[in-house]
């Protein structure tokens, strides 16, 4: 596995080197800060980049860390280009939406699992997830809540509960821009707080941390992963680690269509009820402007104590 790696890297970067003979280089791949002050002359820093934006203003930086060497990559959000979404798949995006913008995502969810004795049936309707740029272009700020039912049957009877979920809360911190085969990096502090309804609400904060690391390859094709650790109660009401572990490859079909497939599980650690659950997904997506986007999706579950399987739609929508 580590041989294989290397060799991964190593045509990683002699690509990058063939396709990118103009970027800046340097040595090593270390990640610094970013010295971005303003003197007289605005939106300049000290070694002299232009930090300017549209207007003429001073511009924060759009990564917390630059790649060492390679001072000229800033990174960060694009609003000349088309939105870049968190959804329809589990792996979070790498980048941020930017200082001052919002960006609203909302979708559905419907989920079926029948275990031979109990059928359940989820829906999850709304899904609003608000994505706020504040302070500088490498920070958003992040909530969502969404209202659910959940219907069971087994031995005959039916029962249904309904009602919405804690409260998500979360900081997502661009740390780096990709520079050749180094990643673009983004990393989120979150907390689940019960706010819920009884019947979904964990009755605790559960915090978390979410690290995302990805690739864009060339103009069809890009990846990234995501690794997660968060607290979670089970059925018993102890507290345990859930680890999520994703990986997910996109495919830009034309400007306006994309596409996406993906493998993400869920790995509980110390929990006495919660078991490991690994799935597949793909789906696709929809651009009607640059700031509007469709998508929809649909997975399997791919082991016994996974759901059978889910289908979902949304809609985004970026406010500049």
């Amino acid at each position: 596995m580590r041989k294989s790696c290397a060799h991964f890297a190593v045509l990683f970067a002699l690509a990058c080197e063939l396709t990118e003979p103009l970027r800046a280089r340097g040595e090593g791949g270390q990640a610094t800060w970013l010295q971005a002050t303003c003197d007289d002359t605005p939106g300049c820093d000290n070694a002299g980049i232009c930090l300017t934006d549209n207007h003429g203003n001073c511009k924060t930086p759009g990564t917390l860390f630059q790649w060492s060497g390679y001072a000229s990559e800033e990174g960060g959000p694009d609003l000349s280009s088309p939105l870049v979404t968190d959804r329809p798949d589990f792996t979070e995006a790498s980048s941020t939406v930017g200082r001052g913008v919002s960006q609203i995502e909302f979708g559905y969810t419907y989920v079926y699992d029948d275990d031979g004795a109990t059928t359940v049936r989820e829906h999850s309707f709304g899904e609003p997830l608000l994505r706020q740029g504040v302070f500088a272009d490498w920070l958003e700020f992040r909530i969502a809540v969404a209202p659910l039912e959940e219907r069971t049957s087994a031995a005959g009877s039916t029962s249904s509960k309904s009602g919405v979920s804690d409260l998500y809360l979360g900081f997502k911190i661009g740390l780096t821009p990709q520079v050749c085969w180094l990643p673009e990096m983004a990393v989120i502090p979150q907390w689940n707080v019960p706010t819920g309804s009884d019947a979904f609400s964990s009755d605790e904060v559960e915090p978390g941390l979410n690290w995302i690391y990805g690739w864009e390859i060339n103009d069809f094709l890009s990846t990234a992963g995501s690794t997660q650790g968060n607290r979670r109660l089970d059925d018993t009401g102890e507290a345990y680690l859930e680890m999520a572990q994703s990986w997910t490859v996109a495919y830009s079909l034309t400007d306006n269509l994309g596409a996406y497939t993906e493998w993400f599980g869920i790995f509980p650690s110390g929990a006495d009820t919660a078991r490991v659950e690994n799935y597949f997904n793909g789906g696709f997506t929809y651009l009607f402007t640059d700031n509007l986007q469709f998508d929809i999706r649909a997975g399997v579950g791919l082991n016994d104590s996974a759901a059978d399987y889910f289908l979902g739609s949304g809609l985004s929508v970026r406010i500049p």
